[in-house]
């Protein structure tokens, strides 16, 4: 078993802000690790762009041992089966065992598949990216119509995305859309998912699936064999001993430490705190504290809190180049907002990319 000081399991956006800190300045004392799937950190929002091809995949990642190398952080790559909170013990896929005395989680949402009977349903996760892209292609030679579960920010993009890609798309939300986001913006977001023929069933939660069917309850409501899961806590947290909110998410603390687990941090999509929606712009803020409280966690000073924006700037790509846009009560959409949420997605990319 290896053992860290402290591992960052995860290459999300918080912890490419810690990684792109400690390029910069000195990294705090004793084993840094990080945990990631691959050699290169996926920037999920321009998942939508690079699906419908107006990035390509180099565009849509940061390589990752650069950056840790920078930042004298050394490079696991492997996937988490399992997390043991009280040891602090990550187990690995391939077997291994990764132990920690201070543990950060960056491992964004992950995809629940609703209990399958049958084999008839085809079901692809939009996380990892890696294997989306990789089961993505395989769809693209044989296009079928589809359906998506998630009614958050991702399932409307993926939506928008793929509506004139494939025979016809239907989304699926457990509540209503978009919510917690401007009611401009989601009557927006409505009215475009309808223009391009996209099928939107909201407050309809899938239970399970029965050979080519969806059922909501016992209601049969989608027929057909792709699904695409796009929103969700990850399956291993539950088992993880970690307190988890309503919906399966890590619990924390405003300080980001895991409200069961002090020398557990958790950020990110992964992560739930209250007044802070789950998002990559909310990620992104959380990376300074984040720096900080790991910083003063391995040298035994006081932690700081993250004070979360009860409103934060809403960008969501409509697949054409475009973007919806909310602020507040506020709401516009076009081409205008697509360059805006381009370029501010461009640079965050070229900010944690260090060459060598």
């Amino acid at each position: 078993m290896s053992r860290y000081d402290l591992l960052l399991a995860g290459a999300g956006h918080a912890h490419l802000g810690v990684l792109r800190r400690w390029a910069l300045v000195e990294r705090p004392p004793g084993r840094i690790g990080v945990l990631a799937l691959g050699p290169d950190a996926w920037y999920a929002g321009m998942l939508p762009g690079l699906i419908s091809g107006r990035f390509s995949e180099a565009d849509c990642r940061v390589e990752l041992q650069p950056l840790c190398r920078a930042a004298k952080v050394e490079l696991i790559e492997g996937e988490i089966a399992a997390l043991d909170a009280d040891a602090r013990v990550l187990r690995l896929v391939d077997g291994r065992s990764l132990a920690a005395e201070w543990l950060s989680l960056n491992v964004g949402a992950g995809m629940a598949i609703p209990p399958q009977q049958g084999d008839a349903m085809q079901v692809l996760a939009a996380r990892p990216i890696g294997a989306l892209l990789e089961g993505w292609r395989q769809w693209q030679a044989e296009p079928r119509r589809m359906a998506i579960l998630g009614g958050g920010a991702g399932g409307v993009e993926l939506a928008l995305a793929l509506a004139d890609k494939v025979p016809g798309v239907a989304l699926f939300c457990g509540g209503p859309l978009l919510a917690g986001l401007a009611p401009g913006l989601r009557l927006r977001a409505l009215g475009l998912l309808r223009q391009r023929g996209v099928q939107v069933r909201e407050h309809c939660p899938i239970g399970r699936i029965e050979d080519d069917w969806l059922l909501s309850g016992d209601e049969p409501v989608w027929r057909g064999r792709r699904l695409l899961l796009a929103s969700g806590a990850r399956p291993w947290l539950a088992a993880s001993g970690l307190a988890r909110d309503a919906a399966g998410f890590v619990a924390i603390r405003p300080t980001l430490q895991s409200e069961s687990h002090g020398q557990i941090f958790a950020v990110g999509d992964s992560a739930s705190l209250d007044g802070m929606r789950r998002s990559g712009r909310f990620a992104v803020r959380q990376a300074p504290v984040l720096t900080a409280n790991l910083q003063a966690a391995l040298v035994g000073r006081p932690l700081r809190p993250y004070r979360a924006q009860w409103q934060s700037l809403a960008l969501l790509a409509t697949g054409d180049g475009g973007a919806l846009l909310g602020w507040h009560d506020w709401s516009a959409g076009g081409q205008l907002y697509g360059r805006c949420k381009d370029w501010l997605d461009r640079r965050f990319i070229q900010r944690h990319r260090l060459a060598g």
